[in-house]
């Protein structure tokens, strides 16, 4: 199993950089083609405020400095990617409608790539990370300091829905893995479930794993990122948004704890 296309997108901006030498060492073992997608500012955003049939000074002039950004920003990427200096990529810049190409780029990816900054819900490509995840359900990679193939990979397991398909669409990464530790954390989670099962489901596909149960109490996030640093885990893979989005919006949950504290680099699926 193996992966033939990275997707990272990208504001035009200083992040740039961080997020396509993840994408590039993500594709570089695989022999894959590195997507640098451009994602501007949107001019379609103006209209709503812009009223029907009417445009004012204000308003023109607010959609000639966004075509300038977007055009400004596009040639920043197109230098980033340059800079990486990975020979197998392609550049892409989007168009209004600008999230519908996102979203058909992502689609016709293997995985996303995206930075610590946007996955903490910060810069220009916070809103994309968070549609991606949850919307398009789209694997991603959120690349911290670290980040490389075939390290030691830690894989949380629940034995629900998201846990299992961030384990299946990981594969990939988990076969060029020096070590595969599965974390299991029982008093963290209401569900029944057995992590030899997935190490049996790993195993079948020629992938050896451990399985390690963690047994303290508590809440779930806390426990894995505590045992990837004692690991040496240089990602953790986890399912994201296991509950209802408004509820993990107001009361947090293990995805929100996840992003928002330093610890490995994350491969999520919803």
């Amino acid at each position: 199993m193996s992966w033939a296309r990275i997707m990272a997108p990208l504001a035009g901006g200083a992040g740039d950089e961080q997020a396509l030498a993840a994408a590039a060492a993500i594709a570089g073992p695989f022999d894959a083609e590195l997507a640098a997608v451009h994602a501007p500012a949107d001019v379609a955003d103006l209209m709503p405020w812009m009223g029907e049939g009417f445009m004012g000074g204000v308003q023109i002039t607010a959609m000639d400095s966004l075509k300038e950004a977007a055009a400004e920003g596009q040639r920043a990427a197109k230098a980033a990617l340059a800079a990486a200096g990975y020979a197998k990529s392609r550049f892409v810049s989007l168009e209004t409608p600008v999230w519908a190409g996102l979203s058909m780029e992502g689609r016709l990816s293997d995985v996303v790539v995206f930075t610590d900054e946007a996955a903490r819900g910060r810069g220009p490509l916070a809103e994309a990370f968070q549609q991606t995840v949850a919307d398009e359900q789209r694997p991603v990679i959120v690349a911290r300091q670290g980040l490389s193939v075939g390290g030691v990979v830690a894989v949380a397991w629940d034995g629900g829905k998201e846990a299992s398909r961030a384990a299946r669409t990981a594969q990939p990464l988990l076969e060029k893995a020096s070590r595969v530790v599965i974390l299991c954390a029982p008093s963290a989670s209401s569900r029944n479930f057995d992590g030899a099962r997935l190490q049996q489901f790993f195993a079948d596909r020629g992938v050896t794993s451990e399985v390690e149960v963690l047994a303290e109490g508590g809440d779930a996030a806390p426990l894995l990122l505590d045992a990837c640093k004692r690991l040496g885990a240089n990602l953790l893979v986890a399912g994201a948004f296991g509950h209802p989005r408004l509820q993990e919006y107001i009361f947090g949950g293990t995805t929100r704890t996840l992003l928002n504290n330093d610890g490995p680099s994350l491969f999520l699926s919803h």
